[in-house]
């Protein structure tokens, strides 16, 4: 891959966190305006939780993309309050997962039932990602992933990639899914720079319940992290270049996982950016 291509990759990056107290001050104190900055949805912290981080990111000068998880809105009414809410704070960007609410909290059974209401809307969003995982989710059968991202594919403007540590799987992976001839442009999802005891304090701010899933679903992840040299984000992006590079697979940016470990990842991103050459390592691509 070519240096210029991950310089771009990396000044684009953006961060996923979870809406935990104070994560809106330390976003603020270590990353500039102008980055692109996720914020997930969980039945342990609300979904008020995720669209006020969201609109205080706004306010503060990032572009706020609020995790709006289908199984966590009531239906059709509570949907245009939040649309309503979001078009006030000039969020225009959101992501539709289904989210682990149950039972779901009223109408939307998944994430395609929440976007055929919303195009019936004409809301003020212009980006809408949906997700998209290349390897088993764990609780969702694999052929009704599949199934799902293509239904969602009229709806969405973009598919982000959950977590995979190995290069291999995404590759083929993402080669299947342009061959079924879904076009929209990938935000391909890795770790960023995480500690493991930092991992375990973000799972225990998020509720018992909560927590349990949190930390089930990112049994990889501690499993990664726990082998000397098991997971390096940069030799991951290297082993992956022959498909960042490949026009054909349409990787649109990167969405890194940050588990709330913002100074720790943005240190490493910035850190890349100078070993590739880049003089100002600290400035937004627009």
């Amino acid at each position: 891959m070519s240096a210029s291509a991950l310089r771009t990759l990396l000044k684009t990056a953006r961060y996923e966190v979870l809406p935990t107290a104070g994560i809106v001050d330390r976003i603020s104190e270590h990353v500039v305006p102008g980055r692109t900055i996720t914020v997930t949805a969980s039945t342990g912290l609300s979904l008020e939780a995720t669209l006020s981080t969201a609109e205080q990111l706004q306010a503060l000068g990032y572009t706020a993309v609020p995790h709006i998880a289908a199984r966590m809105v009531q239906g059709r009414t509570e949907l245009e309050e939040i649309l309503d809410r979001l078009g006030h704070a000039g969020i225009d960007t959101i992501f539709v997962p289904a989210g682990d609410a149950t039972p779901p909290a009223g109408g939307y059974a998944g994430a395609l039932d929440l976007l055929v209401d919303l195009t019936s809307m004409a809301p003020p969003i212009t980006q809408i990602g949906v997700s998209a995982y290349p390897e088993s989710h764990p609780i969702i059968p694999d052929d009704v992933t599949v199934q799902a991202m293509w239904d969602k594919r009229d709806y969405a403007t973009q598919i982000v990639s959950n977590l995979c540590f190995d290069p291999g799987i995404v590759s083929t992976w993402l080669a299947r899914v342009r061959a079924r001839g879904i076009e929209l442009p990938l935000i391909l999802g890795i770790a960023g720079k995480v500690e493991l005891a930092k991992l375990a304090k973000v799972a225990a701010k998020i509720g018992v319940g909560e927590s349990t899933r949190f930390l089930r679903k990112n049994t990889a992840t501690f499993t990664r992290m726990a082998k000397p040299g098991g997971y390096n984000p940069r030799k991951f992006l290297d082993r992956l270049s022959p498909v960042l590079d490949d026009p054909y697979m349409g990787i649109g940016g990167l969405h890194i996982y940050t588990f709330n470990q913002v100074k720790d990842t943005e240190a490493w991103r910035r850190k890349q950016l100078e070993l590739l050459g880049d003089p100002d390592p600290t400035s937004v691509v627009s």
